[in-house]
């Protein structure tokens, strides 16, 4: 009976562990499913309405000129262009997107942030790269200089970021797990959400003056 009864505890644990794992991106139940906005012109359904297989075209699964470099002239002096499922309709249900990671010359930073749905493995085109992101409780920072040809993995929800330590440009592609990897950047998720958090709050958490407090919520007031 003892055996039976571990036999049924080692089926429910798999069991949750198989729960877990769904709670990521969908496995495909399909080739392929074509995210549409309209509904009532789907076939299939599987994270999103999906467009029918017939009418599928290579539009769908299509995105021209990330070799163009983008933009950095901002307060961080980073530009990522990311192409998740919005952009690539064909990528839905598939678990994977691509960023590109445009860095200004000294000192270009994509600042600390999380995606709560997708672990990152980042690859350095051009540039060098201060990279790193900090472990769950007791926190540990893990962190190393990059070079173009290097590869780094940042683990899916922890903080981490890239700063361009060059004196030229930077430019680094990152591939996502997720159709959706979502992303916090943690000082405007602190200091900018609307409405604030209580600023009395904010000071005894991270042991500020108020002022100093009040000072950053105004500054990334109108960031998000």
């Amino acid at each position: 009976m003892k055996s039976v009864n571990k036999i049924l505890v080692a089926l429910v644990i798999l069991a949750l562990g198989s729960c877990l794992a769904s709670a990521y991106d969908p496995s495909p139940l399909q080739d392929f499913c074509v995210a549409i906005d309209e509904p009532k012109n789907a076939v299939f359904v599987n994270g999103k309405f999906c467009k029918n297989p017939a009418e599928t075209v290579a539009e769908d699964f299509f995105f021209g000129g990330l070799n163009v470099p983008r933009d950095t002239n901002n307060a961080n002096g980073v530009n990522v262009t990311l192409l998740n499922v919005d952009q690539i309709a064909g990528l839905n249900t598939l678990g994977i997107s691509l960023a590109r990671l445009d860095y200004a010359p000294n000192g270009g930073l994509n600042p600390p942030h999380t995606h709560p749905r997708a672990t990152e493995i980042l690859v350095v085109i051009e540039g060098t790269l201060l990279v790193g992101f900090v472990t769950s409780n007791p926190n540990k920072l893990i962190t190393k200089t990059l070079y173009p040809g290097d590869v780094f993995v940042f683990p899916i929800g922890l903080i981490h970021f890239q700063f361009n330590i060059a004196k030229t440009k930077g430019v680094a592609f990152a591939g996502l797990s997720s159709q959706n990897p979502g992303v916090i950047t943690i000082a405007n998720a602190v200091f900018g959400p609307n409405p604030p958090i209580n600023p009395d709050l904010l000071a005894k958490a991270f042991m500020l003056d108020p002022y100093v407090v009040k000072d950053l919520q105004n500054k990334f007031a109108n960031v998000n």
